[in-house]
């Protein structure tokens, strides 16, 4: 089973979710795990683009939980603040001014 404080160091803090899974199913965890691993690793695209993509989703979804976690991954990417707003732009064009509050309220919290 991978280690929990490997997730942790990745994405910031683990959802409870994973943490759950890691003890009651560890081989759907350590699938799941892969499957992620395999998705963020650089390609065509970056892990850091991935990241900024992922905040943009997430911000349009309104998913504040994902949300903070994704900034915190693209922080401890070394994603840059101006980046991310960049993203959020985009998420406010196509799904509103909700998208981008919501994003602008956890990013300066995040980088204050």
């Amino acid at each position: 089973m991978s280690d929990l404080k490997d997730l942790e160091k990745k994405i910031g803090k683990v959802p409870r979710v994973f943490r759950d899974m890691a003890e009651k199913d560890p081989m759907m965890y350590d699938k799941i795990l892969e499957f992620d691993n395999y998705i963020w690793a650089d390609g065509s695209l970056t892990k850091q683009t991935k990241k900024i993509l992922a905040i943009a989703i997430t911000a349009a979804m309104r998913d504040n939980r994902a949300l903070a976690a994704q900034m915190a991954g693209a922080k401890n990417l070394g994603v840059k603040k101006e980046e991310i707003e960049e993203a959020l732009r985009v998420a406010f064009l196509l799904s509103g001014m909700p998208a981008y509050a919501q994003g602008r309220n956890e990013l300066d919290a995040l980088y204050e």
